[in-house]
């Protein structure tokens, strides 16, 4: 039951467990963040600080009272109430800070927030409240790792970040939801939309390459730098290779992780995008998973070393070439798709999918998926996705073959030929099936 401002009605026409409910709530969400302030100044003596658990308590209980009168005695009241608790807060907050030579702030926005969650538990939605206030303590309770997040930040990573948001919520509003080009192809808030869920899977993976660090073993930031790229993984490692002599086993596990890793992440996009690709796309997929699978665990049996350095592998992918860039790249793909299957049907679709996979499974993956079902059936945008993912798989091949040498990238491709072939026999089997 949501309090109403109605004129005349007074506290004693409210529901007497739902204010009980709400004021206990207001006092809860009080008294929690007055456990952790107290807590952090918990090495202070009685009557060495401004406010504490039972202060914060007070401060939620009392900021639901006056949210319990406001419908009896209007707004104003309210309003000079707040007014009043605010200096008054803040004064004896300033005499502390003054007290210990602290500039910190913090301690004041929170009284002033628990004040104002007290009354909108009581006036407004019950779950915002306290939704508001957990996170409010959550927040509070992060300072120090926000601090060290802060510390360990470059600024490559905060332009990135600052690019994404902006993508999302800047761009993306503005742009119109309609296809603007002569062919009906381009409509630039579904493009932006695309280009917004890959640069956010490629900075996800980014981070955690960052937060995994470069002590945690080659295993693990294969397989983050693989949401990233799979490519570049394989780029790099295969360099490794051809430069430490002996530990092409870990080294080689590396890289069929990170082709595992982005099998799976080109599958999870597509079928994110479009749910009815999960059926035409498992058996292929799972069964060059398999495939790879088994090599993996060959070549782990295999590894003497453990653990290798990551350092330098990945880069930031999120700078604004890289965004203008896969945007072109995705705009080009999705016309040339459209223009393709109007000239050739699902011959021409198929040819763009295995030509434009031998460079990024992306643009292809995302294009057919965001089609299927309307101007392109199913199947079809399942074959084109499975077959750029195929030309990308003979791309990474030949990387570790040139790069690390026929001693180190033979048996790599051959788990590839084997895994490609095991999908093509479960996608034939499916259509005979």
């Amino acid at each position: 039951m949501s309090l109403q401002f109605a004129a005349g009605k007074g506290i004693e026409g409210l529901d007497t467990r739902d204010l009980f409910e709400r004021l206990g709530l207001a006092l809860a969400i009080g008294l929690l963040t007055g456990l952790e302030r107290g807590w952090r100044e918990r090495d202070m003596g009685s009557g060495k600080r401004a406010a504490g658990i039972r202060t914060f308590a007070l401060i939620g209980l009392l900021g639901g009272l006056w949210g319990a009168m406001t419908p009896t005695l209007g707004p104003v009241p309210m309003a000079a109430a707040g007014l009043a608790f605010a200096v008054a807060f803040t004064f004896f907050e300033w005499r502390e800070s003054a007290a210990h030579n602290d500039y910190s702030v913090t301690t004041t926005i929170a009284g002033l927030t628990v004040f104002a969650l007290g009354a909108f538990a009581v006036l407004g939605n019950r779950a915002v409240a306290g939704a508001a206030g957990v996170a409010m303590v959550a927040l509070l309770s992060a300072r120090n790792s926000l601090h060290q997040f802060l510390k360990r930040l470059t600024w490559p990573e905060l332009r990135s970040l600052v690019v994404l948001l902006t993508m999302t919520f800047v761009l993306l509003p503005i742009l119109p939801d309609m296809p603007i080009d002569p062919w009906n192809a381009i409509n630039p808030h579904e493009l932006w939309l695309l280009v917004v869920l890959i640069g956010a899977v490629l900075f996800a993976g980014y981070v955690a390459v960052r937060a995994l660090g470069e002590q945690t073993g080659l295993m693990i930031g294969a397989a983050a730098g693989a949401i990233i790229s799979s490519t570049t993984v394989t780029i790099n490692t295969a360099r490794l290779a051809a430069k430490a002599s002996g530990s092409e086993a870990v080294l080689s596990l590396a890289i069929l992780v990170a082709w595992m890793v982005s099998l799976i992440r080109m599958s999870a996009i597509a079928v994110a995008l479009n749910a009815a690709l999960f059926v035409p796309l498992g058996p292929p997929i799972g069964a060059s998973l398999l495939v790879l699978g088994l090599a993996a665990a060959y070549f782990y049996h295999h590894a003497k070393a453990k653990k290798a350095a990551t350092g330098g592998l990945f880069a930031n992918p999120l700078d604004l070439r890289f965004v203008l860039g896969f945007g072109a790249l995705l705009a080009a793909v999705i016309v040339a798709t459209k223009l393709l299957r109007g000239a050739f049907g699902d011959a021409g679709v198929l040819a763009l999918a295995g030509i434009s996979g031998f460079f990024d499974v992306d643009p292809i993956t995302l294009s057919a998926a965001s089609l299927a079902g309307t101007s392109m059936m199913i199947a079809t945008a399942a074959e084109a996705i499975l077959l750029a993912g195929t030309a990308n798989m003979v791309t990474k091949m030949a990387a570790a073959i040139v790069l690390g040498g026929l001693r180190f990238g033979w048996k790599l491709a051959l788990a590839g030929v084997v895994a490609i072939a095991s999908g093509a026999l479960a996608l034939t089997a499916m259509g005979t099936g």
